[in-house]
């Protein structure tokens, strides 16, 4: 039984790490004004929404596992209160703020028309500190942190998520912009008719 428990807890927490890694990239492009990915932007949106919830799902498998195992020796105020586990607890801890952070984008998500729109856009901005968060918190708990295939999974998230955040950064700094922009307050119309001052100048 702790055999199974132990491998379940490495393999969702491998998992919830490449998930949160999607949703980063995935997050990224949505706020690009152009297709990401070869796919319309709401198509990104709804592709970002579902990975989130199944990121959410397979950290919560990864926690109670956990807390089922005698091995990790957690007790239940450390999905709270972080840096206080009895192994690794840096690390460890390191999780909990993981946990926490996720955990709050997630309620506020629920809760988004009761709080609006704009306390939860800046909750929802603590998603993008759980990933690195949970980038350490791999490297330094895993009980797999030195094999290969882990760092090379690692290694894959932090490029995949620096790439989209050079694409993001390339499209703004590539949009060309106008020489002179217009006041928005000119119609088309307006800048095409000559002005009555225009009119009384001709005329003299």
């Amino acid at each position: 039984m702790n055999d199974a428990l132990w491998y379940v807890g490495r393999g969702t927490g491998v998992v919830s790490l490449l998930l949160l890694t999607v949703v980063m990239v995935l997050g990224i492009g949505s706020r690009s004004g152009r297709p990401a990915f070869g796919l319309p932007r709401f198509a990104v949106v709804a592709l970002h929404r579902s990975s989130s919830l199944l990121a959410v799902v397979f950290l919560v498998i990864h926690v109670v596992t956990l807390l089922l195992d005698p091995f990790a020796e957690l007790k239940l105020v450390d999905l709270v209160l972080p840096f206080d586990a009895t192994i690794r607890p840096i690390w460890m801890g390191l999780g909990t703020v993981g946990l926490d952070l996720m955990a709050a984008v997630f309620v506020t998500s629920l809760l988004r028309r009761r709080i609006g729109v704009r306390a939860w856009r800046a909750v929802h901005w603590l998603a993008y500190l759980s990933w690195p968060v949970a980038i350490f918190h791999t490297v330094g708990a895993g009980t797999d942190r030195s094999t290969w295939w882990l760092l090379g999974l690692t290694v894959a998230c932090v490029l995949a998520v620096t790439g989209a955040g050079i694409w993001r950064l390339s499209d703004d700094f590539g949009r060309p912009r106008p020489a002179h922009p217009l006041p928005t307050s000119l119609s088309p119309a307006s800048l095409s008719a000559p002005r009555r001052s225009d009119r009384a100048e001709a005329v003299r």
